[in-house]
């Protein structure tokens, strides 16, 4: 009896071994698994932020481009309308006296860019070497006349305005005729009246967008932590108190997109001005700077709203409903 006793007894102590190890490995790996699933969870909360963050930076970025070619159409167009002469033909008989206060009156007029006076003499190199041949060998005389090349500032350079100032111009019995190209000034503010409307459709067309998008980001990111959300407001939390760290995360998110975007534009800015220069780009410095500044603005309160909608939405929804 003593013997099966004792072997009994070491049954029992080898089976609590046994069962010790056995808890002391599932525990090991219990804890193993915790470690796995909350790097995990790590990796996917960071993931999430990356994604939000590159979706912001990217529909700032475009939403920025937009407003630089906002700013600059009539830039653009204004440098196209300045390139465009009106030339005043003189008369043989106009006396130097005359030309010069023409020149001068021209010169100070508040409509007048630049004004240049060219020669008959001058004209006729200028063709001479254009065409390639001195045509006055074969005609035997100069036919061109003295001129006045006349470039206009962007905003005068219109059929009405010009119309005006041609019929002030042509009333000087010394003058011959007044030229301009009629049918590209109609055509060019033709094409910038429809191209400035087009360009504030898609402005208000992308601007909607973006808010769509960012919402979107948010959205998700928000709806990974619906659990947390409503475990939080069951213990007794307000509704303020849960939003204010998800609005802040958003917000610190939402700043940081914004300076990416703001980064870009400012390479993109860069390089076009330092392609065209005549465009003089960076001119404006304050519109520049209203623009990086409305962006940034418009980071913040697209996160700002989209975060407080949607953690409101989990906030008002049964625990039943998370689910779905």
């Amino acid at each position: 009896m003593e013997v099966i006793y004792n072997n009994f007894e070491r049954l029992i102590v080898s089976t609590s071994q046994i069962q010790k190890s056995l808890y002391f490995c599932a525990g090991n790996q219990l804890q193993s698994m915790a470690s796995s699933f909350e790097k995990y969870q790590k990796r996917r909360l960071i993931s999430s932020y990356f994604s939000v963050v590159i979706s912001i930076s990217l529909v700032l970025f475009l939403l920025g481009l937009l407003g630089l070619l906002v700013l600059n159409t009539k830039k653009v167009a204004d440098h196209f309308k300045e390139k465009i002469a009106l030339t005043v033909y003189l008369k043989d008989t106009a006396k130097e006296v005359e030309i010069t206060q023409l020149k001068q009156s021209l010169a100070l007029a508040e409509y007048t860019k630049t004004a240049e006076y060219i020669s008959k003499e001058q004209a006729a190199e200028e063709h001479s070497a254009t065409i390639g041949e001195n045509f006055m060998e074969f005609l035997g005389y100069n036919p061109l006349q003295n001129s006045i090349d006349v470039y206009l500032l962007a905003d005068y350079v219109s059929p009405e305005k010009l119309e005006e100032i041609t019929t002030e111009l042509i009333s000087k019995n010394f003058v011959d005729e007044v030229v301009y190209d009629k049918p590209l000034i109609a055509l060019l503010n033709d094409n910038v009246k429809k191209i400035s409307l087009w360009v504030l459709i898609i402005s208000s067309l992308f601007t909607f967008i973006a808010v769509l998008l960012i919402n979107s980001s948010i959205r998700l990111s928000v709806y990974a932590k619906r659990f947390t959300i409503k475990t939080m407001q069951m213990v007794g939390a307000t509704k303020r108190f849960i939003r204010r760290p998800f609005i802040w995360k958003s917000v610190k998110l939402g700043m940081l997109g914004a300076v990416l975007a703001m980064i870009g534009m400012a390479l993109v800015l860069y390089y076009l001005n330092k392609t065209f220069p005549q465009l003089q780009l960076l001119q404006d410095k304050v519109m520049i700077g209203a623009l990086f500044a409305f962006i940034f603005l418009m980071g913040l309160f697209i996160t700002w709203l989209s975060t407080y909608f949607a953690t409101q939405r989990f906030l008002n929804l049964r625990t039943d409903e998370l689910y779905y």
